[in-house]
C-alpha cells in the first residue's frame, strides 16, 4: 500500500513539469509601420526588420504601409528584400485613409500576403521624373516598359492580377480596397490586425525557404518602432527640413565670416550644412536653385565691400527667392518645399541678411571714439598762450596735453584737436 502511495505521489510531482515542457511556445509576429516617402530610411528600416525577424525565427512580419510613393532605388531595395525573405511578409495598407501609391504598389505586390483595411486605396504607379525635367518619348517608353515588366513579374509570382498591375503603371489606375479584393489585386481586406491574423491563419505561401504554412493562432504581436538614428535621418530627409538646414548653415557661416572669432555660428552652420548635404543626396535637387541661393549670399557679402546703393541687396533677395522656389523642382508635392514654409523663411532670411549687412557697414563707417584717433575733433581749453609754431598746454577730455598750433591761441580760448602725434596734439581755435 505504501509503495502504491509513493508511486502516485511521484506521478503528481512529475506530471506538471512534463506537461509544461510539451506546451507549444507562443508565436511571435513583429509588426512595423512604414509611413511616408519611400526613401533610404524606409528601405533600411524594413530591410533591417526582415533580417531581424528571420534571425529570431518569427512566423511572420507585418508591415503597416501608408505611402504616396518615393524613390525607385529604395523601392527596389525593399522589394528585393521581401522577395528573398525566408519568412512570410505581409503588407497591410492601414489604417483607414492610408494608401499604397506609386512605389507602394510594387511593395504590396511583392508581399507574400497583401492586405488592405477599409477606406484605403492602391494604385497610380506611373513612373515620373522627380527632378522636374520631362523625359523624351524614347526614354519615357523605356522607363515605363521596365516598370511594367517588373510589376507584372511580381504580380504573377504571387498569383495576383498582373493585367491591373500593368494598368497601374501605364494608366495610373487606382482602386479602393473592395475593388482590389474583387480584382484579386490583394488577398485580404481586414478591419484591424487581429482580423488580419485570423484570416491568414493556415494560409500557404511560397518563400525562398520553400512552401510555408502561416500559423497565427495565439500569436503575440511585437510592435517594433523605428530607432532614434533612423527617426532623425527621416526628419532630416524631409524637403522642408533640408531646406531650413541648408539656409541655417549658410547663415551660420556668413555670420562667422563677417564676425571672425564668434565660433558658435560657424560650428552650428557647418553641422547644419553637413546634415543638409545628407538630405540633398536623397532628394531630387535642382542644382541651379542651390547656385542661386549661394549667389544670394555672395551678393549680401559684396554689399559690405562695394557701394551699390542697395542694388546688390535687392539682387541677393531676388536670387534667394528664385533659388528657393527652384531648389526641389518636382511634380510630386511630397518632394517640394511647402510654400507655407518657404515664403516666411525667405522673408525672415532676407531681413536677417539685410540687418547684419547694415550693422557691419555702420560699424565700419562709425567714427573712432577710442585711442589717439578718437581725440580728433574734440574741444578743449588752452591753459597757456600758444604762439604760431610754438608749444603750450591745453586741457581736452579731462587730460592735459602738450599742444602746438599754426595760429596764435590765447590762454583760456576754446580749441579743437586736429591731429595727434605721439604725446603732442595739434590744435586750432574753435570757431
Amino acid at each position: 500500500m505504501k509503495k502504491c502511495l509513493y508511486f502516485i505521489w511521484f506521478l503528481l510531482l512529475t506530471l506538471p513539469s512534463g506537461m509544461s515542457g510539451a506546451a507549444p511556445a507562443p508565436v511571435n509576429i513583429p509588426v512595423i509601420r512604414a509611413e511616408g516617402i519611400v526613401g533610404p530610411v524606409m528601405a533600411e528600416f524594413i530591410s533591417g526588420n526582415i533580417d531581424s525577424a528571420a534571425g529570431t525565427g518569427a512566423a511572420l512580419l507585418v508591415i503597416e504601409l501608408d505611402t504616396p510613393g518615393g524613390l525607385d532605388t529604395s523601392m527596389r531595395m525593399i522589394v528585393k528584400k521581401i522577395v528573398n525573405s525566408p519568412i512570410p511578409v505581409a503588407v497591410y495598407v492601414a489604417p483607414g485613409g492610408a494608401r499604397a501609391a506609386s512605389a507602394g504598389v510594387f511593395i504590396a505586390m511583392a508581399a507574400h500576403v497583401a492586405a488592405m483595411s477599409p477606406g484605403t486605396n492602391i494604385g497610380a504607379a506611373h513612373p515620373v521624373e522627380l527632378s522636374g525635367g520631362k523625359m523624351d518619348e524614347t526614354m519615357s517608353a523605356k522607363v515605363t516598359n521596365d516598370s511594367v515588366a517588373f510589376i507584372r513579374s511580381l504580380a504573377e509570382k504571387r498569383g495576383r492580377n498582373s493585367a491591373w498591375a500593368e494598368d497601374a503603371v501605364r494608366k495610373s489606375a487606382s482602386i479602393t480596397e473592395t475593388e482590389a479584393l474583387s480584382k484579386k489585386v490583394v488577398d485580404i481586406v481586414a478591419v484591424d490586425l487581429s482580423a488580419l491574423l485570423a484570416k491568414i491563419d493556415g494560409m500557404n505561401v511560397s518563400t525562398v525557404s520553400g512552401e510555408t504554412v502561416i500559423r497565427t493562432a495565439g500569436a503575440v504581436l511585437q510592435r517594433r518602432e523605428m530607432p532614434l538614428r533612423l527617426r532623425i535621418l527621416d526628419v532630416v530627409g524631409n524637403p522642408n527640413i533640408a531646406y531650413l538646414l541648408m539656409l541655417a548653415g549658410i547663415i551660420g557661416l556668413y555670420v562667422e565670416l563677417t564676425n571672425p572669432g564668434v565660433i558658435f555660428p560657424g560650428v552650428a552652420g557647418a553641422i547644419c550644412l553637413i546634415l543638409s548635404f545628407y538630405a540633398l543626396q536623397t532628394l531630387p535637387v535642382n542644382y541651379a536653385g542651390v547656385l542661386l541661393i549661394l549667389l544670394a549670399v555672395v551678393f549680401f557679402i559684396l554689399e559690405i565691400k562695394v557701394t551699390s546703393y542697395g542694388l546688390l541687396t535687392i539682387g541677393g533677395i531676388i536670387s534667394l527667392v528664385a533659388g528657393s522656389l527652384m531648389l526641389f523642382d518636382s511634380p510630386s508635392p511630397f518632394f517640394r518645399v511647402s510654400l507655407i514654409i518657404l515664403l516666411p523663411t525667405v522673408v525672415i532670411i532676407s531681413a536677417l541678411f539685410v540687418a547684419v549687412t547694415w550693422f557691419v557697414i555702420r560699424a565700419q563707417r562709425a567714427a573712432v571714439i577710442t585711442g589717439a584717433e578718437g581725440m580728433i575733433g574734440m574741444e578743449g581749453t588752452a591753459l597757456t598762450d600758444i604762439a604760431p609754431g610754438g608749444e603750450g598746454q591745453v586741457a581736452i577730455h579731462g587730460e592735459i596735453w602738450r599742444a602746438g598750433s599754426a595760429e596764435a591761441v590765447g590762454r583760456g580760448e576754446h580749441v579743437v584737436a586736429v591731429s595727434v602725434s605721439g604725446l603732442k596734439i595739434e590744435v586750432k581755435r574753435s570757431s
